[in-house]
C-alpha cells in the first residue's frame, strides 16, 4: 500500500456505548483499511477497545446486507430493485393509513446509531399523519430518573477527573470490559494512592483490579447502601455542613436506615457484618470519593429506588461537586441539541401529539397483541434488533408475526431482519456524516463520511426522501423536514443545528471533539440542584407522586419463583455492544457460541460437566446452551451475556418477561429466574 494514497480522517464511534470514542479512520480507495486513536478526547485518548478496531471487518464484511430484499414463498430473500422497494412500501403506507389509519403502523428504532439525523425518521413518520412509537428504554432510565429526582439533573465530573479521586467505588460496572477508557484515570489514582473497591456479585476483570470486592447477593444492592448508610451516620462519618445547606430529608433519611443493621444486611447480602463495617468506614472516612455505579443494578424491578440508595452515599458524605468526589452515574451535557433531554424524553406524551399512541419498550410484545382499534398492520424498524433485544423474544416473534407487513433496515442478517418482508440495507458509520454526543465524556463530536455507500445502501435519510417522493408530498414539505440525498444537504442540516452553538462549527468539528460553553468539568460545584427545593432530595415527593414508590429511598426485596431457583443476569459483553459485531470473524475466535456461566457447585448439585450441552427453561423459553465452570459467580446465580443472536445459541432475552422498572419506564431484565435440564 502506498502512503500517498491514504487518508486520515478524523471520526468518533456513534454506538450506545459509554466511551463514543473519537477515531482517525485510515482510508484508501474508497476502504476503511485502519482505525487508530484520537488524542485530542482526553477521555478517550489511546483508542478503541476490540469493537471498535472491529470497524475494519464489519465496513468490509462480505456478509453486509448491500441490497433491497423481499422475502419469497420458500421463506428465503431475493434482490430487488430500489424502485421496486420503495413502490412496495409507499403502497402499504397509502393503503393502512386509508383503511386502518396511519395508527396502524408501529415506527420501532433504538440506539444501534446515534446522531442528529436520527430526527429525519420522526420528521417522515410525523408527516405521514403519526404512528404507533414506543416509550421507555432497554437500558438505564430507571437510573436516570433516580438521580434526576435526587440531584435535579443528570451530569457528573469529568471523566479525565476520575485520577483525583482517594476512593473509587465500581458499584455493579465492570469497567475492564464495558468502558475500557475508564480505566486510564482510574488507574492514575491508584498510582497516586487511591483504593479502588469493587461491589459486584461478578468476579470480574475490574475486580482482579481492587483492593476489595464485596461479592453480594443479585439484586440486594439498596440495602447494603441503607446499611452503609446507617453505620456511617452512627459514626458521624458525615459531612454535616454540606447536609445543613444542601440536603432536604435528611432527617427522614436517618429514620429509614435505622431498620438496616449491620447483622440483617449481612443476612440478606449473604455477605459478613465485618465487611459491611470495614465498607463503611472506607466509604465514610475517605475523601474525595467517586462512586460509580453500572446501569446492571437499576435492570430490576426496584432498579430506581436502589440507585436513589446509591447516591445517597455519595449525598451524607458530601462527595458531589467536589474535585475527585461525585455520583459518576450518566453525563447528559453533551446533549445540547435536545429540547427534552433523557429519561424525560422516554416518558409518554412527551413528544409532537400524532406520535399520542405509544407501546412500552419493556413490554414490546405483549401490549402489541393487545393492539386494537386499530391493530398493528405494518412494522418499521430501524436502528435496532427487538427480536434479540427486547424482553420476551417468544411474544415478541408471535406479534411480529401477526402484522402484514414488516420492514427492517438493517446492515446484517439479524434475528429481526429475517421476520421481515423486504429488507433495505443500512449505512454504516462511515458513509454518512453526522453529529452525536456521548453520555460518559463531555464532548460534541462530527462521525465523518470517510467513503461512499457500498454497493446499492442509501442513508437512511435517502430512504425517508424517496419515500416522500413516491408518496407525492409537496416539495416544500420534504423541504423542510428531510434533507436531500447530498452530502452538501446533509451539511446544511447539520449546521442548521449548530447555529445556537456559535462555539460549534462542522470546520472544528471536522479536526476532532469539542466542548459546547454549557461544559462543567466538575458539575454542581456551585451547588445550584435544579429540584423543586433548590436543594438535593432525599425525600422526593416527586418519587412518590410520579412512580408511586416511597418518597425516601428503599429497599425493595425482589420476588423469587419458586419453580425455577437460579437467577440469571445477562451483563454486557466485551465482545459485543448489545448485538452488534457478534456476527464478525475477528469476534467469534474469541467468543464462537454462547455459553451460560455457572458456579461448579450449582453444576455439580444438578449432575452437570464443565462444558456440557444442556437445557435452560423456564415459563418464556428454553433452549440449549454450553455450560462453562465460573468459580468467580455465587451460587445459584447464572449469567448468559445479552446481544446473542438466535443463531448463535441461547439469547438472554428467551427467557426474560417484559416487566418495567419502578420508575423512568425502563427494563427489568434481570428480575429472571431459570431452570437447567440434562440432556
Amino acid at each position: 500500500m502506498k502512503l500517498e494514497n491514504q487518508k486520515i480522517i478524523s471520526s468518533a464511534c456513534p454506538r450506545n456505548c459509554y466511551s463514543t470514542c473519537s477515531l482517525k479512520v485510515r482510508v484508501e480507495d474508497n476502504t476503511v483499511i485502519g482505525i487508530e486513536p484520537h488524542s485530542s478526547n482526553r477521555a478517550t485518548p489511546e483508542g478503541p477497545c476490540i469493537k471498535g478496531l472491529a470497524y475494519v471487518e464489519r465496513a468490509n464484511s462480505k456478509d453486509r446486507i448491500l441490497y433491497p430484499q423481499k422475502r419469497i414463498e420458500n421463506g428465503t430473500y431475493q434482490r430487488i430493485s430500489w424502485e421496486e422497494a420503495i413502490a412496495t412500501i409507499a403502497d402499504k403506507l397509502k393503503y393502512y393509513k386509508q383503511n386502518f389509519g396511519s395508527h396502524s403502523i408501529l415506527f420501532f428504532a433504538a440506539s444501534g446509531m446515534s446522531g442528529l439525523l436520527n430526527g429525519v425518521s420522526t420528521a417522515f413518520w410525523r408527516l405521514l399523519g403519526g404512528v404507533t412509537t414506543t416509550y421507555g428504554n432497554l437500558c438505564w432510565p430507571a437510573g436516570l430518573e433516580a438521580t434526576r429526582l435526587t440531584l435535579g439533573a443528570c451530569k457528573h465530573n469529568a471523566p479525565w477527573d476520575l485520577e483525583h479521586a482517594k476512593l473509587i467505588l465500581l458499584w455493579g460496572k465492570n469497567p475492564v470490559e464495558t468502558n475500557i477508557q475508564e480505566m486510564i484515570p482510574i488507574e492514575k489514582a491508584q498510582e497516586k494512592g487511591a483504593k479502588l473497591i469493587v461491589i459486584d456479585p461478578r468476579r470480574t476483570p475490574s475486580s482482579e483490579r481492587a483492593n476489595h470486592l464485596f461479592q453480594i447477593k443479585a439484586g440486594t444492592d439498596a440495602a447494603l447502601a441503607l446499611g452503609i448508610a446507617r453505620v456511617i451516620i452512627h459514626n458521624n462519618w458525615l459531612d454535616q455542613e454540606f447536609i445543613d445547606k444542601h440536603v432536604l430529608g435528611y432527617e427522614q433519611f436517618c429514620e429509614r436506615v435505622e431498620a438496616y443493621t449491620p447483622e440483617r444486611v449481612a443476612e440478606i447480602c449473604r455477605i459478613p457484618m465485618d465487611a459491611i463495617l470495614n465498607l463503611a468506614k472506607l466509604i465514610g472516612t475517605t475523601k474525595p470519593m467517586s462512586l460509580i455505579p453500572g446501569y446492571g443494578m437499576q435492570r430490576y424491578e426496584n432498579g430506581g429506588q436502589t440507585t436513589r440508595c446509591l447516591l445517597a452515599l455519595s449525598v451524607i458524605t458530601g462527595n458531589i461537586g467536589l474535585k475527585g468526589g461525585c455520583w459518576h452515574y450518566a453525563n447528559l451535557q453533551s446533549y445540547v441539541f435536545d429540547t427534552i433531554k433523557e429519561p424525560e424524553s422516554y416518558f409518554p406524551g412527551s413528544e409532537d401529539p400524532c406520535f399520542r399512541r405509544k407501546i412500552s419498550v419493556a413490554k414490546l410484545g405483549e401490549d402489541l397483541l393487545k393492539m386494537a382499534d386499530p391493530e398493528i398492520k405494518m412494522i418499521w424498524v430501524e436502528r435496532g434488533n427487538p427480536l434479540s433485544q427486547n424482553p420476551d423474544t417468544n411474544t415478541i416473534r408471535k406479534a411480529f408475526r401477526k402484522a402484514d407487513f414488516r420492514v427492517v433496515v438493517e446492515q446484517f442478517m439479524t434475528d429481526t431482519a429475517l421476520e421481515a418482508d423486504l429488507i433495505l440495507p443500512a449505512k454504516n458509520m462511515f458513509e454518512q456524516s453526522d453529529i452525536i454526543g456521548s453520555y460518559w465524556n463531555p464532548y460534541v463530536q462530527l462521525k465523518q463520511k470517510v467513503v461512499e455507500p457500498a454497493g446499492e445502501v442509501k442513508p437512511e435519510t435517502e430512504i425517508y426522501y424517496l419515500l416522500a417522493k413516491k408518496l407525492g408530498w409537496s416539495d416544500s414539505e420534504i423541504h423542510a423536514n428531510i434533507p436531500e440525498p447530498t452530502d452538501e444537504a446533509i451539511e446544511e442540516y447539520l449546521n442548521n443545528h449548530l447555529k445556537a452553538f456559535p462555539e460549534l462549527s462542522l470546520e472544528a468539528l471536522r479536526e476532532g471533539p469539542q466542548l459546547a460553553n454549557s461544559y462543567e468539568e466538575i458539575p454542581f460545584a456551585d451547588h445550584v440542584f435544579p429540584t423543586p427545593s433548590g436543594k438535593i432530595e432525599l425525600f422526593s415527593e416527586r418519587a412518590e407522586q410520579l412512580w408511586q414508590v416511597n418518597s425516601l429511598p428503599d429497599y425493595v426485596p425482589l420476588e423469587s419463583d419458586q419453580d425455577y431457583s437460579l437467577q440469571l443476569i445477562s451483563p454486557n459483553s466485551k465482545y459485543r455492544i448489545h448485538s452488534q459485531f457478534g456476527n464478525l470473524a475477528i469476534i467469534k475466535q474469541f467468543e464462537p457460541e454462547a455459553c451460560l456461566s455457572l458456579h461448579p457447585e450449582t453444576a455439580e448439585e444438578r449432575g452437570i460437566a464443565n462444558e456440557e450441552v444442556v437445557e435452560i427453561y423456564n415459563r418464556q423459553g428454553k433452549s440449549k446452551v454450553k455450560v462453562q465452570f465460573d468459580l468467580g459467580l455465587r451460587k445459584n446465580t447464572v449469567v448468559l451475556t445479552n446481544g446473542h443472536w438466535g443463531s448463535n445459541g441461547a439469547a438472554p432475552n428467551l427467557f426474560t418477561k417484559g416487566m418495567e422498572t419502578d420508575m423512568g419506564h425502563g427494563t427489568a431484565f434481570h428480575n429472571t429466574w431459570v431452570a437447567l435440564k440434562k440432556l
